[in-house]
């Protein structure tokens, strides 16, 4: 099992940052990729910034420029600091957390979500 809490969401005016921060904890070993995911009602989740095998990094189109996806491996942590927020980027942010493990030739995969944290670019 995996556990994820997130922290960071809030308001904020037009072209401001925000840092927001996911605590993992469990079983993260097994853990091959980590990052953001985001929603808006009535929408799919949508992936923000995914790093994978710790050196692969993907950013939704969006968000590229603007975004920056980051992990710290000592303390267990997954940031994504915004810049030049967007009110387009008003949404609930997700930390995930994929894990992969068992035999390599039928590994079991399971995705974990945090509670989800608020974040609303207003002015």
């Amino acid at each position: 099992q995996v556990q994820l809490v997130e922290s960071g969401g809030g308001l904020v005016q037009p072209g401001g940052s925000l840092r927001l921060s996911c605590e993992v904890s469990g079983s993260i070993r097994s853990v091959n990729a980590m990052g953001w995911y985001r929603q808006v009602p009535e929408k799919e989740r949508e992936s923000v910034a995914v790093i994978t095998d710790r050196v692969s990094i993907n950013y939704a189109d969006s968000v590229k420029g603007r975004f920056i996806v980051s992990r710290n491996n000592a303390k267990d942590m997954v940031y994504l600091q915004m810049n030049s927020l967007k009110p387009e980027d008003r949404a609930v942010y997700y930390c995930y957390v994929h894990r992969r493990f068992g035999p390599v030739e039928a590994p079991q995969e399971i995705d974990y979500w945090g509670q989800g944290t608020q974040v609303t670019v207003s002015s």
